[in-house]
This record gives structure tokens, C-alpha cells and sequence, in this order.
């Protein structure tokens, strides 16, 4: 392994773990009050490392949802890495692929924001791996770090974290609905959808959700493909 070019990863990918910091801190603290023992809460983040979709498993792990409807709805979640994995394969120098399937692991919107914007016009392996290991690194130990201090906490201060939850839902939410037309469309009309069968309890928690992800993004896509094709050429 080029060791210059991993030590080039591992400081490209500095800000993302920084970034980790916090957010895997709160997932530790919020996995423990949900009642995760801490290493169930680590082995989620080693195995799954999924950022939002394991903030949503917290969710769903509360209520009692069928491990299967979890990890189907995780699945949904994160059903754009297939893309953004296909994407960066093109950028990516000729490798076996085992050892494409292991980087590929570590790719998170972050890292792979950090290597799609590499100006290299073929990307090193030892860089990605640099790259996706101090992110993947930061996760894992924060996500340990925040359960030891949520176990610390008074308990009505573990009880109160619960709302947490939510305020981290909204926080992830509403800097991607800015500006973005089609992302306020799609967060509303799966609202809107998973309160009906919430209210009409025609369909368990894991399902609602389920469904009402993928309903809304299939009827927005589908709108806006329709627009596309009725816009003027050149517009």
C-alpha cells in the first residue's frame, strides 16, 4: 500500500471525522436511553454504519418493530449507495474486488463528497481507504464514547433524551429542504402518508414507514419525470 497516499486520505477525511464527532456522540447517548447495552450500541455502528437509518432503527427498536422490517427499512434508506458506489467506481483506480468491496463499505455521503471531488483523474486505493478509516474510526468510538456518558446521566436526564430523537430528525431534515422544492414535496407527502396508517393503524410502525418512503419518493419521481419531459428543450 502507498503509504503517502493513504496518509493523504486520512487527512482529506480529518473534517469528516470531526464532523462524526457529535453525531455519533448523540447516537451512543440516545442508543443507551433507548436501551441498548453498549456493545449492541458499537456493534450497530461497526456493522451497519448508516448515520441517519441507524438514528431511525433507534426509532423503530423502541417501539418493538420486527427486526426484518428494520433492516428492510434500513435498506431503503440507503439504497442511493448503490449509486453513489457505481458513480465513484469510475474514479477509481483498476483494483480487485474484494478489496473495492472493503472501501466500499467506509463510502458515506461524506467520504464519498471527499472523493467525487478529487481533481486526480484516477483516484488511489490507499487514498479511499485513508479516507473511509478515520471517518469509519470516528463513528464507531464516539458511538461508545456517547453511550459511557448517556449511562452517567441522572436518570430523568436519560429519560428526557428520548425527545432528542426527534430534534435530531428535524435537524437532518430541514437543512436538505432549503431551497429544495422536492425535498419539502417528498418529506411532506410521506408525513402525510404515514400519519394515515398511523391514525387508521391499518399497518404496524415498520410498515408505515416503510411504505410511506417508498410511496413518496416513487409518486415524486414519477411527477417530476413527467415535468421533465413536458419542459421546452433547453430549459
Amino acid at each position: 500500500m502507498n503509504n503517502r497516499s493513504f496518509f493523504s486520505g486520512l487527512k482529506a477525511g480529518i473534517s469528516i471525522a470531526i464532523g462524526y464527532f457529535p453525531v455519533a456522540l448523540t447516537f451512543g447517548l440516545l442508543a443507551k436511553t433507548t436501551g441498548l447495552s453498549i456493545w449492541e450500541a458499537t456493534a450497530m455502528s461497526i456493522f451497519v454504519y448508516a448515520g441517519a437509518a441507524q438514528y431511525m432503527s433507534l426509532t423503530l427498536i423502541s417501539k418493538g418493530v420486527d427486526p426484518i422490517l428494520i433492516v428492510l427499512n434500513t435498506f431503503v434508506v440507503n439504497i442511493r449507495h448503490f449509486l453513489m458506489t457505481a458513480a465513484l467506481n469510475e474514479k477509481m483506480q483498476s483494483e480487485k474486488r474484494w478489496i473495492k468491496g472493503i472501501y466500499a463499505f467506509g463510502i458515506t455521503d461524506e467520504s464519498f463528497s471527499v472523493l467525487a471531488t478529487q481533481k486526480d483523474k484516477k483516484i488511489a486505493t490507499p487514498f479511499a481507504f485513508g479516507v473511509a478509516l478515520i471517518a469509519y474510526s470516528s463513528w464507531v468510538v464516539f458511538t461508545a464514547v456517547g453511550h459511557v456518558i448517556g449511562a452517567n446521566l441522572p436518570a430523568f436526564l436519560q429519560a428526557a433524551m428520548s425527545i432528542a430523537l426527534y430534534a435530531m430528525f428535524v435537524g437532518l431534515l430541514v437543512p436538505s429542504m432549503r431551497g429544495n422544492r422536492k425535498v419539502v414535496m417528498l418529506a411532506l407527502l410521506a408525513a402525510m402518508i404515514n400519519g394515515f396508517f398511523y391514525w387508521t393503524q391499518l399497518l404496524s410502525t415498520g410498515w408505515s414507514i416503510l411504505v410511506a418512503t417508498l410511496a413518496s419518493s416513487i409518486f415524486i419521481e414519477i411527477i417530476y419525470a413527467k415535468r421533465g419531459k413536458n419542459l421546452p428543450k433547453g430549459v
